[in-house]
């Protein structure tokens, strides 16, 4: 095995709880559910030797991480790790509006068109482009054997198909609550998810 890597999501925010559409644009805090969610994954996986943590740029990603930080993990941020830019639906409620835009989209994507988009955000292409950048740097540090990855829930499910080399419109596959852990070996150059979609520590 050349290197394990750990990627979670982010912790719970208001705007989750509340409905609100968040994508990239939006720089939210953990409500008090989420920074719990923090601490019951950092109390389950301290003991883990992390080589290095990587987060998106995003302050909920740094919240959900900031046990491992302040124990002393080096830390880097990576913009290719940041949510899925929702344009003109960010910060709105996810009402029946909301919910037929965005069934048109992700049917457009399910039918292959991975460079739809909503007016001023990003398609699933666009994600993927920086994602593989993000790939590139973790992949390059040869000195890191285990790492941890906090990112969010549509950019998780991107980055998931692009380790497996899985169609993006197969992305529905990989569920995603609030710091789920999946994790990811490579060896050979080839990607395995050993563990999926896990929130034992949760329990």
């Amino acid at each position: 095995m050349d290197k394990e890597i750990y990627i979670i999501r982010h912790g719970e925010t208001d705007l989750n709880k509340q409905g609100i559409v968040q994508g990239r644009g939006i720089n939210s805090d953990l409500n008090d559910t989420g920074k719990a969610q923090a601490a019951a994954f950092y109390e389950a996986y301290k003991n883990i030797p992390f080589d290095k943590v990587y987060t998106s740029e995003l302050k909920r990603t740094h919240q959900t991480v900031k046990g491992f930080i302040d124990a002393g993990t080096p830390w880097e941020q990576l913009a290719g790790l940041d949510e899925l830019a929702w344009g003109i639906w960010e910060g709105k409620p996810n009402d029946e509006h909301a919910i037929t835009a965005f069934k048109g989209l992700m049917e457009a994507w399910e039918a292959g068109d991975y460079d739809a988009h909503f007016e001023g955000g990003e398609s699933p292409n666009d994600v993927v482009r920086r994602e593989q950048e993000a790939l590139n740097v973790i992949k390059g540090a040869a000195n890191e054997k285990t790492v941890l990855v906090c990112m969010h829930g549509r950019a998780m499910r991107l980055f998931l198909c692009l380790l497996t080399n899985k169609p993006i419109s197969e992305m529905t596959e990989f569920p995603h609550q609030n710091t789920t852990l999946y994790k990811v070996e490579l060896s050979g150059g080839q990607f395995v998810i050993t563990e999926f979609n896990n929130t034992d520590h949760l329990k």
